[in-house]
């Protein structure tokens, strides 16, 4: 019998690979953050394409080492897009299609694609154990996607509508510029949250501005360049980027909830693995709203990965065979992932 789904994923910053069981536990999790030069603050799709090329031959040669994939495949599942609409396009995301159907087509056996971000929201809601609701909100916030969604569970899939977004840059580019703007590496989060815990709170403060829906950070971000320029200590602004966010995130939030009443709300995307933030979030909202919900994909899982990819194609392996939509997943049991991988369990 067959035992696993593959995932693929190859985003802006990471190539991801995982292999989920049939009874959807994670056995094998690899995320592979792209190679930035210092100073610089991204990558060039061309180049994020071309190192994701490369790595294609070590990523089948560890798959090949976990399990023996011509008899232990049940299916590949990858991601093709950025958003589940139909114009929805970004070239780094064709290595992980056209990879995840050769190697479907090279072993026969069924090749599923899905959207990037579905992906972030399957690998949030098995790893924080919700939210359960056919209806819910998703805030995701990264450095190429800061939306906020509404999510219906359809079993096999998600419908995603998108509520409110950014004006002009995105939470994680308003991390990583001011990050790189204090002499930190890219992508920055962890270095400024480090720095951020040693500033003073109230020290100097950041603007924050919600419009509706929309969002802005590109203000912000003129604020904490031009506080770095007076001198103000990288300690102190940074504490005020963490503050700006949780403000910004906080009120965008209250707007959402009093508007389309979905009180359960999943936070995933790589600026949400901040335990910070995640602090400042939870005691924010609890005295904004008693009757919100907050919901945090694991950390790991909050960063671009295959997990959510591979849980999406189990889901769709199952309603095409017909074998059940219900996933039983073990996240609270995670053994260590074969070699070079890393574990994970629900929060």
């Amino acid at each position: 019998m067959k035992k696993y789904i593959l995932g693929l994923d190859t985003s802006c910053y990471t190539t991801s690979m995982a292999l989920v069981d049939m009874n959807g536990n994670t056995v094998l999790n690899r995320q592979i953050p792209l190679d930035v030069e210092a100073g610089e603050r991204g990558l060039q799709q061309s180049k994020a394409l071309f190192q994701h090329l490369h790595r294609l031959p070590a990523i089948t040669e560890e798959l090949g080492k976990a399990i023996d994939p011509k008899n232990d495949l049940a299916a590949v599942c990858a991601t093709s897009r950025p958003r589940p609409v139909a114009d929805s396009y970004m070239p780094v995301f064709m290595v992980s299609h056209m990879a995840g159907q050769a190697f479907a087509n090279l072993l026969g056996v069924p090749y599923y694609e899905v959207s990037h971000q579905e992906s972030h929201i399957q690998a949030g809601v098995a790893s924080a154990g919700g939210p359960q609701d056919s209806k819910f909100m998703v805030v995701h916030i990264s450095g190429g996607t800061t939306e906020m969604l509404k999510v219906v569970d359809f079993g096999p899939s998600y419908g995603v509508r998108i509520l409110g977004s950014t004006l002009d840059i995105h939470a994680g580019q308003f991390v990583d510029r001011v990050g790189v703007a204090m002499g930190l590496s890219f992508p920055a989060g962890s270095q400024l949250e480090e720095l951020a815990r040693k500033g003073i709170e109230k020290e100097v403060s950041i603007p924050s501005s919600v419009r509706g829906f929309s969002v802005s950070f590109s203000g912000a971000e003129t604020c904490a360049h031009r506080l770095l320029k007076q001198g103000t200590r990288k300690e102190d602004v940074a504490l005020a980027v963490y503050n700006n966010l949780n403000k910004t995130l906080t009120r965008w939030m209250v707007k959402g909830v009093r508007t389309y009443l979905l009180r359960n709300i999943l936070i995933v995307g790589g600026v949400a693995s901040s335990k910070l933030l995640r602090e400042k979030l939870t005691e924010t909202m609890k005295k904004r709203s008693n009757v919100v919900r907050l919901f945090f994909a694991d950390p790991l899982l909050s960063k671009d990965n295959a997990v959510g990819t591979a849980l999406l194609g189990l889901k769709l392996y199952r309603h095409h065979t017909g074998a059940g939509n219900k996933i039983q997943t073990d996240t609270g049991s995670q053994k260590e992932q074969q070699k070079g991988g890393a574990k994970w369990k629900q929060k």
